[in-house]
């Protein structure tokens, strides 16, 4: 995957920063995303060069492909215990909160995360804001919970729409083929109460509210990166 954002190269400062952390015999959670490719590319870098040895899981089909790129080794949940999880977020607030599922992964990426000893965010400062919602909250729901998912999310307050495609007709299928839902709320007083109350609706696979969880926030900026 090529990046052509405007933030490329703070983004890249981020991913790199974060490869740092990883040490010999780890296995890692393999985020999605633009600044996530970073980490990954990095990662494979140090596997050529320096030869360390891990693993990584991947939380889709564009990690797992860009890490074949790299030569790094492959594996799953079922056969080993994730030592860190590096993953981008679309915001991510000052109490370390964020919204993920831009790139339609959130549900895998959630997995991979929460199982993670330590679970690192990388993003561009575009990315940190002081209170989330200006990103809409990516839902997963089954395709046939559509109509009602929206429905109960329009009660809460949300304007919602179903995800649509760039390429292809109709809406975007994710890894685990389902629809995403695009939540707009006007405000999210409490991000770990609005994940559980998305969670409890009939239909919601995942939505892309992560509270709780995040170790370490890696910002980069064009000229390198900070921690938070």
């Amino acid at each position: 995957m090529k990046d052509t954002g405007k933030n490329n190269s703070s983004k890249k400062n981020a991913g790199y920063k974060a490869a740092e952390y990883v040490k010999d015999g780890m296995v890692l959670g393999l985020g999605t995303g633009s600044t996530t490719h970073f980490f990954i590319e990095k990662v494979g870098m140090r596997i050529a060069d320096e030869k360390i040895n891990v693993k990584g899981i991947p939380t889709s089909f564009q990690s797992l492909l860009l890490a074949k790129k790299w030569n790094i080794p492959i594996t799953t949940l079922e056969e080993h215990n994730i030592n860190l999880a590096v993953d981008g977020a679309d915001e991510v607030d000052l109490d370390f909160n964020l919204i993920k599922g831009g790139g339609a992964a959130h549900t895998m990426e959630k997995i991979v995360d929460y199982a993670a000893d330590e679970f690192i965010v990388i993003v561009d400062e575009s990315k940190v804001v002081e209170k989330l919602g200006k990103f809409p909250v990516p839902v997963e729901v089954i395709p046939d919970s559509s109509r009602i998912v929206i429905q109960t999310l329009e009660d809460m307050g949300a304007e919602c729409e179903i995800r649509m495609a760039k390429r292809k007709d109709g809406p975007v299928i994710t890894d685990n083929g389902n629809f995403v839902i695009d939540a707009k709320f006007s405000e999210i007083e409490s991000p770990s109460h609005l994940e559980i109350d998305l969670n409890s609706i009939p239909g919601v696979v995942e939505n892309g509210i992560f509270s709780q969880m995040v170790d370490k926030v890696i910002v980069g900026k064009d000229d390198g990166a900070e921690e938070l």
